[in-house]
């Protein structure tokens, strides 16, 4: 099966590509330049790959001729300009890269008949944060305060309107939460900035302790993907669908580090960040009951484990271990856990 991944150079590309190779896939990828000190980079990925086009989303011929070229079976799009506050410094290219770049590959995808199944990826903020205990399900409104979560909301949308009113091929939207896994580098993500922190020795700052986040590791999350996209390949998993953890794994920022902290060793520890920040969801929580039932897809990895093997790969890869090499240990010791 011959995959195509945009925005494959990130964080979540990256685990992705490494994963379908393992399972025996073919992958190509589209994306922007991968940045200084990515996974991507640093494990070599670019060898495992048929084709890397690097195209921006927004071009919609680009995209389109790339697509084409690859002619491959599954489409997943995970292309994004990805967090929070970076979405306050770059309002329009936000807006731009998850709306447009959205339709740029759903019209791709229209114009390419090898396609037989594409999962669009947006967030969990895609949903109106009215800060609930109990998680939001597939049928809960959009919403978004922030740039970010209002352009997801919008791809979304696009995305349901696009399947509604063309032919395309069998196509599902995937909704995801926070992840964690070892050689993310992103700006302004909890774990990134620990690890980076206590890797030199110096004591992280933060903005909201008390916030509570759904902790998930990167290859539960991404299993959802695939699961999805097996889904779709069988006949069904067309709509919308939440991809979580459990309620064990929603903990305060602060106690996330301080267990990070804790599994670095050292004397590591944090500190309160005093500052004015941008405004930040407090709770936001998925609930997965429907892709557990229709799907039989389900977290393998608990809070403890992934925060661990997060902290584990960080700590083997600081120490000198290949990335290639602990990044593809850990897709194992996962699929061991699916079996």
């Amino acid at each position: 099966m011959h995959y195509f991944v945009t925005g494959h150079t990130g964080f979540k590309g990256a685990w992705l590509t490494l994963l379908l190779v393992s399972r025996g896939h073919q992958v190509s990828g589209l994306a922007l330049d991968p940045v200084e000190g990515s996974l991507f980079n640093r494990a070599g990925i670019a060898d495992q790959l048929v084709h890397d086009f690097r195209v921006d989303v927004r071009d919609a011929d680009g995209t389109a001729a790339a697509v084409s070229a690859a002619a491959p079976d599954v489409l997943v799009h995970m292309a994004a300009q990805s967090l929070v506050r970076e979405s306050y410094r770059r309002p329009r290219d936000t807006y731009e890269i998850n709306a447009i770049g959205t339709l740029s590959v759903l019209e791709a995808v229209a114009a390419t008949a090898s396609v037989r199944a594409h999962v669009v990826v947006t967030t969990d903020k895609v949903y109106r944060n009215v800060d609930q205990e109990a998680g939001y399900v597939e049928t809960d409104a959009l919403g978004g305060n922030d740039p970010y979560s209002a352009s997801k909301a919008m791809a979304d949308l696009l995305a349901q309107s696009w399947i509604r009113s063309f032919p395309v091929a069998p196509t599902a939207i995937a909704r995801a939460g926070n992840v964690i896994g070892g050689g993310d580098i992103s700006r302004d993500r909890l774990l990134p900035d620990l690890m980076a922190a206590f890797a030199w020795g110096q004591t992280p700052r933060l903005r909201f302790p008390r916030a509570v986040r759904p902790w998930q590791h990167v290859l539960d999350c991404l299993n959802g993907y695939l699961t999805l996209a097996d889904a779709l390949l069988a006949g069904s998993g067309q709509g919308e669908w939440n991809f979580g953890p459990g309620c064990d794994s929603f903990i305060e920022v602060g106690e996330v580090a301080t267990l990070a902290a804790e599994l670095w060793g050292g004397g590591a520890c944090w500190e309160l960040d005093h500052g004015e920040h941008p405004h930040e969801a407090n709770l936001l929580a998925l609930e997965t009951a429907k892709a557990q039932r229709e799907l039989g897809w389900r977290n393998r990895l608990g809070f403890q484990d992934a925060l661990s093997w997060t902290v584990d790969w960080e700590r083997r890869v600081h120490a000198g271990a290949d990335p290639l090499t602990v990044t593809r240990e850990q897709i194992d010791a996962f699929a061991n856990l699916l079996d």
